[in-house]
């Protein structure tokens, strides 16, 4: 049979998705749970390599298993579950069409990237502290259209990637301000736009694109480069013309459609 999975991950503890030798990842550490309850070896595909640190959020693998018995995904999921690290939580278990392809079948995918401006013990784990004392939030939204449809985007793909393309299609990319949960409910001190997330969604992404592409915004927002210049980037520039990529905890692969 063949299997759809969808799950989180808080990517802390892992060297990112792929298996890498004497690392641990997500790969791996889902593969020998899988490999345990179904007690043969279980080899899975994802929807998408992340980083080290990286998080996600409805993540799809895709594999081969024996039939389970009857309303078996639920019961399979729960086990599974038990023998996974916190860190990892698995939320449904489908039987997927032959073709299913957990990377080549997605159509899109969408990050999330998460900054907040002053020092906060609630959100660090997962969040990118920004201090800057000035951040020009329009600007840095409209160097973000520039990144609207399809592109190489080689200039923010890591150096030494072995893609057969860099062109991308981007469909949403753009800076909001946010609320967070302990301001809102428990009423923590702060002040208006001290957070912030960036939204993309494209049909593909490169190695470290969307890190590259939040330091180059972020120099944007605070005057080091002009919204303008993003477009000649994009045009002819190289990886190292665009901005530094930022840590890899604040990341969220957020989305995966199919």
């Amino acid at each position: 049979m063949h299997y759809i999975l969808r799950l989180s991950y808080n990517g802390a503890p892992f060297s990112g998705y792929q298996v890498q030798p004497g690392q641990p990842t997500v790969q791996e550490t889902l593969e020998k749970a899988l490999s345990t309850l179904l007690k043969e070896p279980v080899s899975i595909i994802g929807a998408g390599r992340t980083d080290t640190g990286v998080n996600a959020v409805g993540y799809a693998v895709s594999f081969d298993g024996p039939a389970l018995a009857a309303n078996g995904a639920k019961d399979f999921s729960c086990k599974l579950n038990a023998i996974l690290p916190r860190e990892i939580r698995v939320h449904s278990l489908e039987e997927a069409p032959a073709d299913f392809h957990a990377r080549f079948s997605a159509r899109r995918r969408e990050y999330t990237y998460f900054i907040h401006r002053k020092k906060d013990p609630f959100v660090d784990r997962f969040s990118y502290l920004y201090t800057f004392p000035s951040l020009d939030v329009e600007a840095m939204n409209e160097a973000a259209r520039a990144l609207l449809g399809t592109h190489d985007f080689s200039c923010f793909e890591k150096t030494g990637s072995s893609n057969k393309t860099s062109v991308c299609t981007v469909f949403e990319a753009h800076w909001e301000k946010y609320t967070p949960t302990h301001v809102s409910l428990l009423g923590y001190p702060c002040d208006g736009g001290d957070y912030l997330y960036f939204r993309i969604s494209a049909d593909r992404f490169l190695r470290n694109m969307v890190r590259a592409v939040v330091g180059t915004l972020l120099e944007v927002g605070r005057g080091r480069r002009t919204a303008g210049s993003v477009a000649a980037l994009i045009g002819s520039g190289t990886r190292s013309d665009a901005g530094e990529s930022v840590p890899g905890h604040a990341l969220f692969l957020s989305g995966v459609d199919y």
